[in-house]
């Protein structure tokens, strides 16, 4: 089986839109998710030397960007820290720390407030899937939802590769336009 290739120069097409939808679901802010992509672009590009095609290209970008979430959290609790008292921790197994500089933000850290918001948001994404024509929707679900390959998806519903990118750019922007009007308004 032949290594993965890396090509920069196709990242932002080939990939900008998978990850801002990984990166949106994860942080909520339109911004911050292009900020985050942007630096995971230039961590990327920074330590290209270090891709060793063992994993595609797409994989190799989404777990550098996920080390990008973890900081963009890491560096909100810290900084959330400075107000709030620090508890301290001393046990046989490990020495001195700081429990609010070493905590990563997790599900269970969320409030109820933000709970609210990400289901409301993700009832607000299922609608626009379901009002989008039912060959989009079935395709964007296995693209971008179920993580299907493009050659599975071209075999399992009869279309070429480039048909199967008309129909996820036309889903995307349907998607967007619904967004747009019943959510971000």
């Amino acid at each position: 089986m032949p290594k993965h290739q890396i090509n920069p120069n196709n990242w932002v097409n080939q990939y900008s839109d998978y990850l801002f939808n990984y990166t949106i679901t994860r942080v909520n802010d339109r911004e911050i998710a292009q900020d985050l992509i942007s630096e995971t672009f230039l961590a990327g590009l920074k330590s290209m030397v270090n891709f060793k095609g063992e994993a595609s290209e797409r994989t190799w970008l989404i777990s550098i960007l996920k080390r990008k979430i973890i900081d963009h959290y890491r560096k909100i609790n810290s900084n959330k820290g400075k107000a709030e008292v620090r508890m301290n921790y001393h046990n046989d197994t490990e020495t001195e720390g700081d429990w609010l500089e070493e905590r990563v933000s997790d599900a269970s850290d969320k409030t109820a407030e933000d709970t609210l918001v990400n289901s409301e948001m993700g009832d607000a994404i299922y609608d626009c899937i379901a009002k989008l024509p039912q060959k989009q929707a079935d395709v964007f679900k296995m693209k971008t939802i179920l993580d299907y390959d493009t050659e599975t998806i071209c075999k399992e519903l009869n279309i070429t590769a480039s048909n199967l990118w008309v129909i996820i750019h036309r889903a995307r922007t349907g998607l967007a336009e619904c967004m747009e009007k019943n959510w971000f308004n």
